[in-house]
């Protein structure tokens, strides 16, 4: 039987983790199956859409910055997920047709449910978004969706955050960026959307001191997977979730569309891509 193709499509690829996650998946389930990174230049993308997925020569992909909104006029269909938040990662063939998700949103509820474990008591009425591209427009259909009824957004350009903003409604309100730590009394979550902290990024400041003592901390950066402000949030004895799991819970959905099997997310995955990502 011919091995089962999917991939990752993005412009860069190099540090994805996803070919890491996918094929140690695919060794796991016993799968004759491969997944592989590759760059695509956006002037390349309509033809790679034509001749790898729609000829099926790949049964799917994920794609990643900078064509996760680009690609939408060249599928055949959006779940209502990507509809509603304009922005697809994983797709699939379906009847020669091409069929585009999100699982960002999934992913991060994923996370953020395993957190909270089987404490029923904590509920999010409000929280704070650091950061407005790609991920943050998944993350507020997310939290909204959970009935979260107030959802501040900081960010460092203000006009990308009110516009983000605009698309959702009265339940999400921006504040000034230079303000970041002076709001969040009051806050159930506080999440960074944004590069800081990450490798190579610029550190992000902010105070931590008003939160409340049952306030969780999301970062979604992950490399490193302790960032300076879940060092900052465990210091102050409040619960970190790092960004690695919501990557694992947003591949998973992919995984079982390309290959047919429900993979396991488990510790010694997460061992397996930490472990991999510093031999990289």
């Amino acid at each position: 039987s011919t091995p089962l193709r999917a991939g990752l499509i993005g412009h860069p690829v190099a540090q994805s983790k996803s070919p890491i996650i996918q094929n140690y998946w695919l060794a796991r389930q016993g799968v004759q199956g491969s997944y592989e990174a590759v760059d695509v230049a956006p002037s390349e993308l309509a033809d790679f859409v034509k001749r790898f997925l729609r000829t099926g020569f790949w049964r799917g992909a994920n794609v990643t910055i900078p064509h996760k909104q680009s690609i939408i006029p060249l599928l055949n269909h959006l779940t209502p997920v990507a509809q509603a938040i304009g922005a697809v990662n994983t797709l699939w063939q379906e009847n020669g047709e091409l069929v585009g998700d999100n699982t960002d949103a999934q992913g991060f509820l994923a996370q953020l449910d395993d957190s909270i474990g089987a404490s029923t008591e904590y509920k999010i009425k409000s929280a704070t978004l650091l950061g407005a591209g790609g991920a943050a427009r998944a993350l507020i259909y997310a939290l909204l969706d959970r009935g979260v009824e107030h959802i501040l957004i900081c960010n460092r350009n203000q006009d990308r955050a009110e516009r983000l903003a605009g698309h959702f409604g009265k339940a999400v309100v921006v504040k000034p960026w230079s303000q970041r730590s002076d709001f969040l009394e009051d806050q159930d979550l506080l999440i960074n959307a944004t590069s800081l902290g990450m490798i190579n990024q610029a550190a992000l400041e902010i105070d931590l001191t008003a939160l409340p003592a049952h306030a969780r901390v999301y970062d979604l950066v992950y490399n490193p997977l302790e960032t300076a402000l879940l060092r900052a949030a465990k210091n102050r004895g409040l619960v970190p979730i790092d960004g690695l799991g919501m990557l694992l819970h947003q591949a998973a959905p992919g995984f079982t569309r390309w290959f047919g099997s429900k993979p396991a997310i488990d510790n010694e995955l997460r061992r397996t891509v930490i472990k991999e990502s510093r031999a990289t």
